[in-house]
């Protein structure tokens, strides 16, 4: 019965691929397959790459110098088409072990047709792989531990300002992040805290465009590892931008829905109060006046009933406020030139006291188309928020008041909007007061100065006109208030008060 050597010796040389055996020395220390035609070559103990290549010392790219260096198997890279039909295609070498040390290598080939094969493979797949990164929605940026980028796709430019050919091995990662960011996103994908070691889900951080602007980003990253060290970083970078317009139009959206809500809840409330009310008002003013008219009174008498007379007046014109507010009053909708409109309210308040040092600035669009609007309605929108402005200026500072239909792409007639922008020099409104100055009753005045039903008023004239208002501090000082109004339709012609005066 053969012996287990015989059958691993037979095995051996029955192998359809060429095979030596080197010392660490590449002193050749058996072989198979090795020949030239016919002929065996007889070339054990003598230096590998002497007899196959004639040099002096072995070949720069033999895997057996590298599995030397390694103590691991190798592969050959690099030119095989050049070598000679005898030469010995020395394309993988690992080592033999005697203990720790390395006492031999093997070193034998591969068919060179399977090999191309495979490289073709490899490069098909890497040209989807990178196909796949190019065409990702999300900015892909890759760097070595270095910071050197190494990965960077169309997505991560458009984001960043800068092209891939600016950022691939010449700009460090680190100048992308806004502030002291890299550092951050490096210590959490060293924490087992965010998604597991080398791992980073969902974190909000903010980079920094070819300009400077900081972009708020979502990012998911991961370390890559080669021999369990760390050899490179990639993340995956959304664009949060159109996420966070997007929920602020929600938000402003819900928040106009609930103020709606609660102006028509308070609509209700307010009328019913204002109709209570002007029946006792109308008695008082009724008989004060007859006292006053059948009989002769002393002076002091008759200055306390002309008190009551104005105080009267003074919650009578509250109940008309309230009135206006709860929309109880009638309402002739009609075309309405808004600049003749603007232009009467601030005839009537320009020679009063509380104007004489302010400057008034109108650039009113000449080609404004009208409005469907309540004439009476619109005047006292328009007088509270001049008056409002011009308190808040303390009667010292500049009013401009401009025009101009929206010109946004894209809009259809119904869509198009009359815009009205009320600006002035004041000291501005305080952002935990602004978000407040629609509802009803919240004033900022002196207590008796305000009933804090102008503003809350101003918002239920233009919503009943299907418009929308909004205010908003300006960068420099004071406050800008921008009203937008339906266009009037054209089969509702127009009117008188819709020329321009």
């Amino acid at each position: 019965m053969k012996t287990e050597n015989e059958y691993l010796d037979k095995a051996f040389s029955a192998f359809p691929k060429k095979i030596i055996v080197v010392s660490p020395d590449f002193t050749v220390l058996t072989a198979r397959g090795i020949s030239i035609g016919n002929k065996n070559l007889d070339i054990v103990g003598k230096r590998c790459y002497e007899v196959f290549f004639g040099l002096t010392e072995p070949c720069k790219n033999c895997p057996t110098r590298q599995v030397l260096e390694t103590g691991k198997p190798a592969l050959r890279h690099g030119d095989y088409a050049s070598r000679s039909s005898q030469d010995l295609p020395c394309l993988f070498s690992y080592p033999i072990f005697s203990g720790n040390e390395i006492e031999a290598l093997a070193i034998m080939d591969y068919d060179l047709l399977d090999l191309d094969i495979l490289e073709g493979r490899l490069h098909r797949t890497n040209e989807f792989l990178r196909n796949l990164i190019l065409s990702s929605v999300d900015a892909v940026i890759a760097s070595d531990m270095k910071g050197n980028i190494i990965v960077f796709n169309d997505a991560a430019a458009q984001i960043t300002g800068y092209t891939v050919d600016e950022t691939i091995g010449k700009i460090d990662i680190r100048t992308l992040y806004s502030r002291d960011g890299a550092n951050e996103v490096m210590t959490r994908l060293r924490s087992d805290e965010y998604g597991g070691k080398g791992k980073l889900k969902s974190c909000q951080i903010e980079i920094l465009n070819n300009n400077g602007e900081s972009i708020p980003i979502k990012l998911h990253a991961a370390i890559v590892y080669e021999d369990e060290k760390e050899a490179a970083t990639v993340g995956f970078f959304h664009d949060m931008r159109e996420d966070i317009r997007i929920k602020k139009e929600l938000e402003n959206a819900q928040m106009q829905l609930l103020q709606s809500e609660k102006m028509a809840s308070l609509g209700k409330l307010a009328a019913g109060v204002a109709h209570q009310l002007n029946n006792p008002l109308g008695g008082i003013t009724l008989f004060t006046n007859l006292i006053l008219e059948d009989y002769e009174l002393e002076p002091d008498v008759r200055d306390d009933l002309n008190r009551i007379l104005k105080d009267a007046q003074r919650c009578r014109d509250t109940v008309k406020e309230l009135l206006e507010f709860s929309r109880q009053t009638h309402h002739l909708m009609q075309p309405q030139n808004i600049n003749t409109a603007l232009s009467r309210t601030l005839f009537l308040l320009q020679n009063q006291t509380l104007f004489h040092n302010i400057e008034i600035t109108r650039n009113l669009s000449p080609t404004l188309p009208p409005a469907n609007a309540d004439i009476q309605q619109i005047n006292h929108m328009f007088m509270n928020i001049i008056l409002n402005a011009a308190q808040a200026m303390k009667g010292k500072g500049r009013l401009t008041v401009n025009t101009w239909l929206s010109q946004r792409e894209n809009l259809s007639q119904s869509e198009k909007r009359v815009v009205v922008e009320i600006s002035d020099t004041g000291p501005g409104i305080p952002d935990d007061i602004l978000k407040n100055i629609f509802e009803p009753f919240f004033t900022t005045k002196e207590q008796g100065e305000g009933t804090g039903l102008g503003l809350s008023m101003v918002y239920g004239i233009v919503e009943n006109h299907g418009g929308s208002v909004k205010a908003e501090n300006l960068p420099e000082r004071g406050v800008k208030f921008t009203i937008e109004l339906p266009l009037a339709d054209d089969k509702d012609g127009g009117d008188e008060s819709g020329k321009q005066a």
